[in-house]
């Protein structure tokens, strides 16, 4: 294209195209050529969906899943825990054999319980306080497999030693068992061993372990504990009613 005076025009820069469709005009075609072009840019993450780019956005609740949604799945799984775990106690407990017949203790025998465990479980009132503890820590199968042990050395007739025998193994030493006790292999593979013609005293190991895991672990517990410190109250009024 020529001038009047016969000189040539530099060519004009195309116009660049709205996305209505019009042509923008004055600042704004300067404003766009100094606007960078994404595609040229930026990362290609800046187009979303794009095929083999991952979708940022989605993650938007990062933070959520992190601090809300998953203490939300451990609140849940914890309550579903411990609904499993007094289940468990239920079926463990629905056949347990009651407590023995003993009168109250007096305020110097439970007195005499802190002293030593052994002092602790040689009376029946001593045992049956301590069991009911144990039954509180869902571990009162313990007291349970030591009181039958203690029958089973009273027996006398085969036949009898045999079948009880064969109960105290099904109820505490079977892994089937839902009150099976907590026994070191070595004592097992005894015990089994042994079942084959089983004798008063054939569980006689088992028996010491489980008493002294009571000792070390439970009796500390018991000893400090709000119910036999309720138990020790309520036996010093009535003393001092007397």
């Amino acid at each position: 294209m020529r001038t009047e005076d016969g000189g040539e025009l530099a060519p004009a820069a195309p116009p660049a195209l709205r996305v209505d469709g019009g042509t923008p005009m004055g600042s704004e075609w300067m404003e766009m050529r100094k606007r960078p072009v994404c595609a040229a840019q930026e990362p290609a993450a800046c187009a979303p969906g794009q095929p083999g780019v991952e979708n940022q956005g989605s993650n938007a609740c990062c933070f959520c899943w992190c601090c809300c949604c998953s203490c939300s799945c451990l609140t849940v799984r914890n309550q579903e825990e411990q609904r499993l775990r007094r289940t468990s106690y239920e079926v463990r407990t629905e056949d347990l054999p009651t407590c023995e017949e003993s009168p109250g203790p007096t305020l110097e025998e439970a007195s005499a319980w802190a002293q030593s465990f052994d002092k602790l479980m040689l009376t029946p009132a001593g045992r049956n306080a301590f069991r009911e503890f144990l039954r509180t820590e869902f571990s009162e199968e313990n007291m349970l497999f030591w009181m039958a042990c203690e029958e089973l050395k009273k027996e006398a007739n085969k036949a009898m030693i045999e079948e009880k025998a064969r109960v105290i193994y099904e109820d505490y030493i079977s892994i089937l068992s839902p009150k099976e006790v907590s026994l070191d292999s070595r004592v097992r593979e005894t015990i089994n061993r042994s079942m084959a013609e089983p004798s008063r005293n054939i569980f006689d190991d088992a028996q010491l372990q489980i008493y002294t895991l009571m000792h070390r672990d439970s009796y500390p517990r018991f000893t400090n504990s709000a119910l036999y410190k309720d138990l020790l109250r309520s036996l010093s009024e009535k003393a001092v009613e007397a």
